[in-house]
């Protein structure tokens, strides 16, 4: 394939060939706008909770992030569907890429028992903790019904990932819009209609990913795909294709459930030192992820797009399109955390729950830590960019054991020193500063700091190139 007949790529006046950006972002706003759904997703949520109470709020912080840790851990081969059609696609194998995507799908039924065994140990797991009783058991009514059913959660990752990675992340968008306007609907039907509380809010969400689920099968199958994918044809199970999956898959799940494992346990830490601290960092990493989300969206636009030039072999412009998307990606998050600081008054005072008593403190500590946050959204969008293009490439082990490192040898330690006051902490060795929620906000921008840097020197080194 000649160099300018790359996704992304344009020649010059002067004949060079350039990235064109206008075509990374038509690749990457209908991404862009599906993650941002997916953002819409969990303020929704939260919102609806909050209308709950604030110890509501606080029980879903403690666990928020525990659930989505589940999900990836078991469900992380739906997440290596992207990069694998990618790099068929960039080849000209088009059945290959159908078949990498019905063999992740089946995959989803090898991991079912997994996830119902899981969906019963919430006690189990936050036992450690030391929560409140009534905490824990708010958080199961969550807890329970969501990872019942989140195997359908990687199956609809599976069937996003064929669109991505085939460039039609608009068929992804129109599929997660269904998801949203469903969720939007069952929420307020499941948990005021029915009365079913929290626990709606983790059926509606269940329900609203089956609809999606069903639309994007719908989709895949349709005559459209059908010609030059043959999507009815290549459904069978394939043990070396569901290996491929599984062996890149599992990896990107687990990198991101590392980093989301230290963040459970900083929302955990939060939430004992108590309700308000809690509550305000369930709301700010609510906002936040307004930033967070569609910043995955323009970084997945990376993982296609690096894949599609790597499966082409041309490793060179892989590293030009990296290097302009991690930078795309770190400014506009930088962007989106600075108009949410600026906004942070009006913005926590909607969420925090008038009629609550404690909402007032919450707000003002809100505002605090939506500072705190703007501060490292530009070092995330870091960690975002690189980290997605380097999984176009193929390079997942090294970013993960860099991930790793840094998590549980920084971001914990470091979380529970700035945190916690003396003799409140989970383990009596490490100093306790009792900084509360802003000095767990400082340790995050530490952490996402130093791994945001790694990251981009890895895609910068251009080490990953050795893996392919």
């Amino acid at each position: 394939m000649p160099l300018h007949a790359l996704p992304a790529a344009r020649l010059s006046a002067s004949g060079t060939c350039i990235v064109d950006y206008a075509a990374v972002m038509r690749l990457a706003l209908p991404l862009f706008i599906n993650i941002a759904i997916q953002a819409i997703l969990n303020v929704t949520d939260i919102w609806f909770i909050g209308r709950i109470s604030v110890e509501a709020t606080a029980a879903i912080g403690a666990i928020n992030w525990l659930v989505i840790i589940a999900i990836l851990d078991l469900g992380g081969l739906g997440m290596g569907v992207q990069s694998l059609v990618a790099q068929a696609h960039g080849a000209k194998r088009y059945r290959r890429a159908t078949s990498l995507t019905w063999n992740a799908l089946w995959g989803t039924l090898l991991v079912l028992p997994l996830f119902l065994l899981v969906s019963q140990a919430c006690g189990a797991i936050l036992a450690p903790f030391g929560l409140q009783k009534s905490t824990v058991a708010i958080a199961n009514q969550f807890w329970e019904p969501r990872l019942q059913w989140a195997a359908v959660s990687t199956a609809l990752w599976a069937v996003s990932g064929f669109f991505n990675g085939i460039g039609r992340p608009v068929f992804t968008l129109c599929i997660m819009a269904v998801v949203a306007i469903s969720n939007v609907l069952l929420n307020a039907w499941f948990m005021f209609g029915l009365g079913l509380g929290i626990a709606g809010v983790a059926w509606a969400t269940n329900l609203a990913t089956e609809t999606g689920l069903i639309v994007g099968m719908g989709l895949f199958i349709s005559k459209r795909f059908q010609s030059r994918f043959a999507t009815r044809l290549l459904w069978r199970m394939r043990w070396p294709r569901l290996r491929a999956v599984c062996a890149l898959g599992f990896p990107i799940g687990l990198f991101f459930s590392v980093d989301l494992f230290g963040l459970a346990l900083f929302q955990l830490m939060t939430t004992k030192v108590g309700e308000t601290d809690g509550a305000a960092t369930q709301i700010v990493m609510t906002l936040t992820s307004i930033a967070y989300w569609p910043g995955i969206g323009i970084a997945m636009a990376g993982t296609t797009l690096v894949g599609t030039a790597m499966g082409a072999k041309r490793p060179g412009w892989a590293f030009t399109l990296g290097k302009s998307i991690g930078m795309m990606t770190a400014c506009y998050m930088g962007a989106v955390g600075l108009v949410l600081a600026l906004l942070g008054a009006f913005l926590m005072s909607t969420f925090a729950g008038a009629n609550d008593p404690h909402a007032p403190e919450v707000a003002r500590l809100g505002i605090t830590l939506l500072w705190i946050a703007a501060a490292y959204q530009f070092f995330d969008g870091l960690n975002l960019g690189f980290g997605a293009c380097l999984r176009g490439a193929g390079d997942v082990v090294m970013p993960t054991l860099w991930l790793a490192m840094l998590s549980l040898g920084v971001f914990i330690p470091l979380t529970h020193m700035l945190t916690f006051a003396p003799g409140q902490g989970w383990v009596a060795f490490l100093p306790q500063l009792a900084y509360g929620a802003p000095g767990a906000w400082g340790a995050a921008f530490v952490y996402v700091a130093l791994l945001g840097s790694v990251l981009a020197l890895r895609w910068r080194g251009k080490r990953w190139m050795r893996t392919n």
